[in-house]
């Protein structure tokens, strides 16, 4: 491990074994610790728990991110309205205008995916959706990350162009 700051995903994916992290240590599991305490495994099963754990430690990541990105800090408190939670009788008269906003939005979408192309709708559902990253897309599909990247690039203009028109 070269930096502490780094990320437990950051620092699992780009290790050459399993990185357990630890209050006061990191314990990295090599494949030859693991073929040496598991003698009855072999080296796929080892491959398919670093594939676990990497997924594992991506989608805490990005649980945390999720969280994280909506702090505030607390100078930002002084309007109660960023604190106060909605009476009940409020959000149960509000539920329809919900319902048909949400419906709104839900067929917008629709028509903004309807605008790509099958690859790339299929592309940009595994980027923003299942939070699949440029490479892992491309090592699902046989793709160079590049052909990814422009696809995206593309997928987005698409749905910009077409959310400006709509």
């Amino acid at each position: 491990m070269k930096h502490f700051f780094d990320s437990d995903y950051a620092a699992n994916k780009n290790a050459h074994g399993i990185v357990y992290r630890f209050a006061n240590e990191t314990l990295v599991v090599t494949l030859e610790d693991y073929l040496r305490e598991n003698p009855g495994k072999t080296e796929a099963d080892f491959a398919a728990l670093k594939a676990l754990s990497d997924a594992d430690y991506h989608e805490t990541d990005r649980r945390e991110y999720r969280q994280t990105w909506k702090n505030v800090p607390i100078a930002g408190m002084e309007d109660t309205s960023n604190i106060a939670v909605p009476s009940p009788e409020n959000e149960v008269i509000s539920l329809p205008e919900l319902i048909a906003e949400l419906k709104q939005k839900y067929a917008l979408a629709e028509n903004a995916l309807s605008v790509l192309t099958d690859v790339q709708r299929r592309r940009y559902l595994m980027y923003h959706v299942q939070g699949m990253t440029e490479r892992e897309i491309a090592t699902k599909e046989g793709a160079f990350r590049n052909a990814i990247h422009q696809s995206l690039a593309s997928a987005e203009k698409k749905i910009k162009n077409f959310l400006e028109k709509a």
